[in-house]
């Protein structure tokens, strides 16, 4: 099956990471936020404004590099969280769970919330936003930039 794209502009991400605070406002108080680098970092940013919440922690786990997955290394552990006890743990997107399930681990107690989701990824969060499918790769405003695409029909964007 051909990959699909799935383009996220700023506005969008932004409408998309206040929604989230508009589902998480109720679950909260929060003790602090812990966003998971770098794509939790935006999305983190917008929640803590909207709730309120000014303790910000972050854990870093990389996995991916540009579109291939690798074996997760924790880089930054949350030191702040202990195990996510009252704390909420956000990210741009789960996938596949990889990275999902290494930060479960470290914070067992906190909120998992993300603004997108895919099948494979959406058991492992507690709350989302917006579910794609699995074969889709979402490019967010911080790794694209805007420039001309053939029309579909010349094969242009998929």
């Amino acid at each position: 099956m051909a990959q699909r794209y799935y383009t996220v502009s700023w506005d969008q991400l932004h409408r998309d990471s206040k929604a989230l605070a508009w589902r998480l406002v109720e679950r909260g108080p929060f003790r602090g936020i812990v966003a998971i680098t770098r794509g939790g970092l935006i999305p983190a940013a917008i929640v803590a404004r909207e709730l309120e919440a000014r303790l910000i922690e972050t854990v870093s786990v990389v996995t991916y590099n540009e579109e291939q997955m690798g074996q997760p290394q924790v880089t930054k552990p949350p030191v702040a969280a202990g195990d996510g006890e009252g704390w909420l743990l956000v990210d741009d997107l789960v996938d596949t769970g990889t990275t999902a399930r290494v930060v479960r681990e470290l914070l067992p107690r906190a909120h998992f919330a993300t603004v997108y989701a895919k099948p494979k990824g959406r058991p492992l969060v507690d709350t989302f936003i917006t579910e794609v499918s699995q074969d889709t790769w979402i490019l967010f405003p911080w790794d694209t930039e805007a420039q001309f695409v053939a029309p579909i029909a010349r094969g242009g964007a998929k």
